[in-house]
């Protein structure tokens, strides 16, 4: 009798286990557009101006589904978080945007919600990642106006940015975030768009010259693509 309740209790927990969804392996691609600023204290800089800008972002991701409602998903993901920079009063020449080129790693938690994947494998589902990055700022470029006090003239610039090593910091963590809908429309294919944010802990400006200019990158992006079910 005793062996007959645990053969039933064993059935019942793989039922329950195996109910909502099997598990399952996903890969794909993303891209789209995102708005990067500062959150920043120019302290007595008054007439330095600091404004966001757009970008680009593209991606590769893999997902592992434990369940029907929950994923553990990783992506590699290039991304650029520019600025936009001028000066106002004597020296208002200076405008340009600078265009920083990041590649970072996020992992979130994914939790969907919805309708269930039906016989032929369609469904609409909306989905939230949570979780975190990190990533190393691999190149940047300024484009636009740099004014020269000594002829009193503006002259364009479209030059690559040369780092310092003493000032610039370009390692990066923080929070990522997004909300999305999903549509699986095959078996083996859906395609999902999602508004995502990070939000930078690292200050993309080490203290420098006693001036301790911190500089917190957060980024909106909107980004749209596909993925392949195993």
């Amino acid at each position: 009798m005793k062996s007959k309740k645990i053969i039933l209790l064993l059935l019942v927990m793989s039922t329950i286990t195996l109910t909502p969804t099997k598990a399952q392996w996903r890969i794909g691609v993303s891209g789209g557009t995102d708005y990067n600023w500062y959150a920043i204290n120019t302290n007595y800089q008054t007439d330095y101006h600091y404004d966001g800008a757009w970008g680009w972002s593209a991606a590769m991701f893999t997902q592992y589904n434990f369940r029907q409602c929950l994923g553990l998903r990783a992506e590699l993901e290039a991304t650029e978080r520019n600025y936009h920079f001028y000066r106002s009063s004597a020296l208002s020449g200076t405008n340009y945007i600078t265009h920083n080129t990041y590649l970072q790693l996020p992992v979130m938690a994914q939790f969907s919600f919805g309708d269930a994947v039906g016989t032929q494998g369609a469904s609409l589902r909306g989905f939230v990642n949570v979780g975190v990055y990190a990533g190393c700022w691999l190149t940047g470029r300024q484009k636009g106006t740099q004014y020269n006090p000594l002829d009193d003239k503006a002259y364009d610039i479209d030059n690559a940015y040369q780092f310092n090593n003493e000032k610039d910091q370009r390692a990066d963590f923080g929070l990522a975030g997004g909300l999305g809908i999903e549509y699986r429309f095959f078996e083996h294919w859906a395609c999902h768009i999602e508004g995502r944010c990070y939000y930078s802990f690292i200050s993309a400006v080490k203290p420098y010259m006693l001036i301790e200019d911190n500089r917190y990158n957060t980024t909106l992006d909107i980004q749209a693509g596909f993925s392949y079910f195993f």
